[in-house]
């Protein structure tokens, strides 16, 4: 009889406490010991053309990343280069999309990737060898922006491979130096070809101001579509149409 009635109650514990077990299964419990993946910033790489610095504030491309780094302090990485640092740019892509810094990228980190890459003159043309070398590394890009592009000795920069999602082209036909009319998609299933817009600055002169007297004398139409605020505002609306929202003034980044 003891025995029944220990056995009894050890049952009646043991349902108890499963009952238990299940009734929190929908309450909140302790913090999971899995912490939320690491997530690079959106990437926004832009080239200056010919033999231009980085940091040369006459440019369009430069005043246009400083604008985006004011307001997106955080979240998303600007940095401009030179058309001949491509090779370092695109060591720090990887270096970015690296979220678990473990000097390897794996499949997700790739992926995950957020890139939109523009350029001017040259600076064109290594947009689109810097996607190019990105898709041999298996990343994607959102977005290739092309101002009067003119093609680097041994580039293509015609052909929009396959990684990237989209790709815009504004040119003008004018002058010594001028950009490429059209630019194709190596495959149309992949990318898609926005636009192809010439600018006309024979009949709507821009003027530009602190550019050297040769550039004035000899490419003006093709710094008039770099200083062109009105082409600046599309190239950064469409980079903005890519970026999270900005946080609010003030706000804790």
């Amino acid at each position: 009889m003891v025995l029944s009635v220990l056995n009894s109650t050890n049952i009646l514990f043991l349902l108890v406490s499963l009952a238990l077990a299940l009734g929190q299964g929908g309450s909140a419990g302790p913090a999971s010991t899995v912490e939320p993946s690491v997530t690079s910033p959106v990437i926004v790489i832009g080239f200056v053309g010919g033999f231009i610095s980085h940091d040369n504030a006459v440019h369009g491309g430069v005043q246009l990343a400083a604008r985006l780094r004011k307001n997106y302090p955080s979240r998303v990485y600007v940095q401009v280069y030179e058309n001949h640092r491509a090779q370092k740019a695109h060591e720090e892509i990887l270096r970015l999309l690296d979220a678990d810094h473990d000097g390897d990228l794996s499949a997700e980190e790739k992926q995950k990737a957020r890139i939109i890459i523009y350029g001017h003159s040259w600076g064109a043309s290594e947009t689109v060898n810097l996607a190019r070398a990105l898709q041999s590394d298996g990343i994607p890009v959102l977005l290739t922006i092309q101002v009067d592009s003119v093609a680097k000795p041994g580039e293509d920069d015609s052909l929009i491979p396959a990684n990237v999602a989209q790709a815009v082209n504004f040119y003008q036909s004018n002058g010594f130096l001028h950009g490429r009319s059209q630019i194709r998609a190596a495959d149309p299933s992949h990318t898609q070809i926005v636009e192809n817009v010439r600018f006309d600055y024979a009949a709507n002169p821009v003027r530009c101001e602190g550019y050297p007297w040769f550039a004035r004398a000899f490419e003006k139409p093709h710094i008039e579509i770099e200083c062109d605020q009105n082409l600046l505002n599309r190239v950064e609306s469409l980079i903005r149409s890519k970026l999270p929202s900005p946080m609010p003034s003030g706000a804790a980044q």
